[in-house]
């Protein structure tokens, strides 16, 4: 009996003591947790010393949890500190206090930092931006230079205005080149990309905006190279009549047969029909004339056509002609054509003449045509009123001598334009000697 007691006692205090010793081992103790946390706060400032702007933040840590306070000089420097925080080891927490200074002081001593800096950098800066500003100026007015010079240009252009033309492009080359080699000297050609895409925007949108110039003036250097008249050249564009004085950059000019100006945009005057009256030294009039219904229609046209033949203004070629146009109640029409040497005589002049002188033949002929006449049936004749007596025939006209019809007007304002011309030429870009279209 006493062994078995003495077995149990045993056992029953063996129990506790085994239980003891599976507990885990490694507890942290309050001193060490004191030391981490420590340690924690220690290198989180030690990393915000190196940094700037983070001088008014203060770190405490317990148990691993980091608080932060203080202030910034704006929030999203709040933001980047909890970043920077979280990549330390240990840190199970933050708790971010961290606000904006409003101290205007703190806020204004960056910006006169940095202002500072750049004022150094650029004082350090000067020289090499003198020298090449330098070379800019140099390039351009070598281009300018070059651009002014007559002789090559005149050979390759057909006139002055694609030679002002081409020094405009010299100019810009010069201008783009030596911009290239300034921004190479101080390292900035990178810059240059940014600056020609910007004006390849720019001059995209102002050739929308303009595009009515830009036609106007693609018109003029058309028309300046193949020119489809010459000075005091008598032309029809868009209905309008009258002697070239010039052409410009712009427009061409006009001299109506009033004394008038005429200005016509050169886009428009290159997509319209053009009639030039002078381009040809001989010219067609024509007009028509009445005559009986019962008279012999072959001796008055062979009486119009010697009737025009003979006069002394009227070309022998090409011939005269005169042709039956339409037969109405009345009368008969003839048409009638001549041609003339419009650099001697009026084509007015000469088409009223010959209308005169023609009408004059017809009635020596008796062939001219009558009065209309209408006759009214079912009216009884009134009584005491006898028939109206027939009127005699008129006496056949004598023809009058044929009057001068030199082109005296044509010849006046010819000399109206040749004197604007000699005012203006420099603003001129018809030449005489210029390929004809």
């Amino acid at each position: 009996m006493r062994l078995i007691t003495l077995v149990l006692l045993t056992f029953a205090f063996a129990l506790p003591l085994a239980a003891q010793t599976n507990q885990p081992s490694g507890t942290i103790t309050v001193e060490d947790s004191a030391a981490a946390d420590a340690a924690i706060a220690n290198r989180i400032r030690d990393i915000l010393g190196e940094l700037d702007g983070y001088d008014d933040i203060t770190v405490t840590v317990s148990s691993g949890i980091v608080t932060l306070r203080g202030t910034t000089l704006d929030m999203p420097a709040a933001a980047r500190l909890s970043e920077l925080v979280g990549r330390v080891e240990g840190v199970v927490a933050i708790e971010n206090d961290v606000a904006e200074t409003t101290d205007v002081a703190r806020r204004l001593n960056p910006a006169v930092e940095r202002f500072r800096d750049r004022m150094k950098q650029a004082i350090a800066f000067l020289p090499l931006a003198l020298i090449a500003v330098t070379v800019f100026v140099l390039i351009i007015l070598f281009g300018f230079f070059i651009a002014r010079l007559r002789q090559p240009w005149e050979r390759l252009s057909p006139n002055a205005f694609i030679a002002d033309i081409y020094r405009q492009i010299i100019r810009l080359l010069f201008i783009v080149g030596g911009l290239v080699v300034a921004l190479d000297i101080v390292g900035a050609t990178a810059l240059l990309s940014g600056i020609l895409g910007a004006a390849g925007i720019v001059g995209l949108a102002i050739g929308f905006a303009v595009r009515d110039t830009v036609e106007n003036f693609i018109a003029s250097i058309m028309l300046s190279i193949r020119q489809p008249f010459r000075p005091n050249d008598t032309v029809e564009i868009e209905g309008d009549v009258g002697k070239v004085i010039r052409l410009t950059s712009r427009a061409t000019i006009l001299l109506s047969f009033d004394g008038n100006h005429i200005r016509i945009p050169n886009a428009t005057v290159f997509k319209s029909r053009i009639v030039n009256f002078s381009r040809n030294a001989e010219r067609r009039f024509t007009f028509a004339l009445c005559v009986a219904s019962d008279a012999d229609l072959d001796a008055a046209r062979q009486l119009a056509e010697d009737r025009l033949r003979g006069l002394p203004f009227v070309l022998d070629t090409p011939e005269a002609s005169a042709w039956i146009a339409s037969v109405d109640d009345f009368w008969i029409t003839l048409e009638m054509a001549a041609w003339i040497n419009q650099n001697d005589t009026s084509i007015v002049l000469a088409r009223s003449e010959a209308i005169r002188l023609t009408q004059a033949a017809f009635d020596a002929a008796g062939i001219s045509a009558p009065l209309p006449t209408y006759r009214i049936d079912g009216l009884p004749a009134m009584a005491g009123h006898p028939p109206a007596p027939k009127r005699a025939p008129a006496p056949s006209p004598v023809a009058a001598p044929v009057q001068d019809v030199e082109a005296t007007e044509e010849k006046e304002l010819e000399k109206i334009v040749d004197l604007e011309r000699a005012e203006l030429a420099r603003d001129d870009l018809l030449r005489e000697n210029a390929q004809e279209e």
